[in-house]
């Protein structure tokens, strides 16, 4: 004769999301936990996350705040556009080859950065160190240009005190330029960590965190580009 056990023994309790617990048993909607669930509560189906993942998704959250500021230096400079005091104005000042220019080497270096990480992940010593040693030059192209863009607009007399607009304008371009500043500076300690330590796990997870700051860079020029510059100059 069978039972309603004998049934629950030959349909187990659904539990889709590996919670060790059933759905819709208990009081109130709660399930309870056997000595033979295999799932422990908060971890996944094949465990908790790797200390990589936890690692870059906590680098991601930081990222999200930079990205945050920089939207709210955005907005400043989006209503201070038009505020140029008699002076000159953004179609008068941009020079959109040299800011092609300028784009060009962040995008061939984040690229390459991209390359870097996939010779790491491969503990290849000669190509991660070459890929990084170009994702820096690149990168410092990149900013070369823009201090000379920076230079030729304040021997105008075009600097930051002329007017609200370049004013919001040399904060937001010289944040990024910043940026990429302390970029650089990371780049060169990791290479000679790399060359002293070899590819531990740590420095794996600190070139991850690069990956994605330097990537992340690449996104805010992008709207950066398209916004001011490319806006800018058809005004």
């Amino acid at each position: 004769m069978s039972g309603p056990a004998t049934r629950a023994d030959h349909h187990p309790q659904h539990d889709p999301h590996k919670l060790g617990r059933a759905h819709g048993g208990g009081h109130g909607g709660h399930g309870h936990t056997g000595p033979d669930t295999k799932h422990t509560i908060g971890a996944g189906e094949h465990g908790p996350a790797s200390k990589r993942i936890i690692v870059g998704y906590g680098f991601w959250i930081f990222l999200l705040s930079d990205i945050i500021m920089f939207s709210a230096i955005f907005a400043t400079y989006a209503v201070l556009h038009g505020a140029t005091a008699g002076g000159p104005t953004s179609a008068q000042l941009f020079d959109l080859k040299n800011v092609a220019i300028e784009t060009g080497c962040l995008l061939i270096s984040s690229f390459i950065c991209g390359l870097a990480m996939i010779a790491a992940h491969e503990r290849n010593m000669l190509w991660t160190q070459i890929g990084l040693v170009f994702t820096g030059l690149f990168g410092f192209i990149f900013l070369v240009l823009e201090l000379k863009e920076f230079s030729e607009m304040i021997a105008e007399g075009a600097g930051p005190q002329r007017s609200a607009f370049l004013s919001s304008f040399f904060t937001l371009v010289g944040c990024h330029g910043l940026h990429v500043t302390v970029g650089l500076l990371w780049l060169g300690t990791m290479m000679a960590q790399i060359w002293a330590k070899g590819f531990t796990q740590p420095i794996q997870r600190r070139l991850l965190c690069f990956s994605l700051f330097w990537h992340a860079l690449d996104i805010i020029w992008v709207a950066l580009f398209t916004i001011v510059y490319l806006l800018g100059a058809g005004q």
